[in-house]
């Protein structure tokens, strides 16, 4: 084996490993972006957690945005949250992106996750999938004056108003389920399972991988973003 086919078997490893996919993948019409274990942001997490990077997620987006051949993006859930801002920066900049979208949740859409699966054009959610909302929350050391409470309730206001753009829950029922305390052990919050997540308007359908990509090809064909 040459040394240039090496180098680009080792390139396509390293891809894989990174980012789930291979360049050569890349100029495939439909391109499925995984978001799976915890979104981490600006603080490295663990390497025995499995995460989806922002600045991995970020700039893939923008090269389906520019690539031609790029048709649709299917995005798969299974994601228990994590990082708030780099969150709803994947989010807004799913919801800004010119192809069709269509996300699937299929294990789980937990805290961060909600908004990341209101992002795409349409929704999915298989049968057992659940989706967890509940107040925002933080770790590390946190000042309990006036200024740390308007903070943490202005970032709320922001996650309630991006799944509330983006989906067709109304305002006070998101803020109802995610004040319950009747659910969560130790917690505010309410857990949704498969069709639970329809009937309240989060998710627009229920189904799995076939109803995805069969939504996400009538997008195609009927050229609409």
């Amino acid at each position: 084996m040459c040394n240039e086919e090496s180098n680009e078997r080792n390139d396509n490893i390293q891809a894989i490993k990174e980012l789930g996919q291979s360049p050569m993948e890349l100029n495939s019409a439909i391109q499925v972006v995984p978001i799976i274990g915890q979104i981490e942001g600006h603080m490295a997490l663990s390497p025995q957690s499995k995460t989806t990077k922002y600045e991995h997620i970020i700039p893939q987006l923008i090269a389906m945005e520019q690539n031609e051949k790029v048709k649709g993006i299917l995005f798969v859930l299974n994601t228990m949250g994590g990082d708030i801002e780099a969150g709803l920066a994947i989010s807004e900049m799913i919801r800004s992106l010119s192809k069709p979208t269509v996300s699937l949740v299929i294990g789980g859409g937990h805290s961060i996750g909600v908004p990341l699966a209101t992002a795409a054009k349409y929704s999915f959610i298989s049968p057992s999938a659940t989706m967890i909302i509940h107040p925002i929350r933080m770790n590390g050391l946190v000042i309990g004056v006036s200024q740390t409470f308007e903070y943490f309730n202005k970032m709320q206001e922001r996650i309630n108003d991006f799944i509330t753009r983006t989906s067709n829950i109304e305002k006070s029922t998101l803020q109802k389920l995610m004040l319950a305390t009747d659910e969560l052990l130790n917690d505010m919050g309410t857990i949704l399972i498969g069709k639970q997540a329809v009937d309240y308007g989060i998710i627009d359908e229920v189904g799995g991988v076939k109803e995805a990509l069969d939504k996400l090809n009538f997008f195609i064909e009927s050229n609409e973003p």
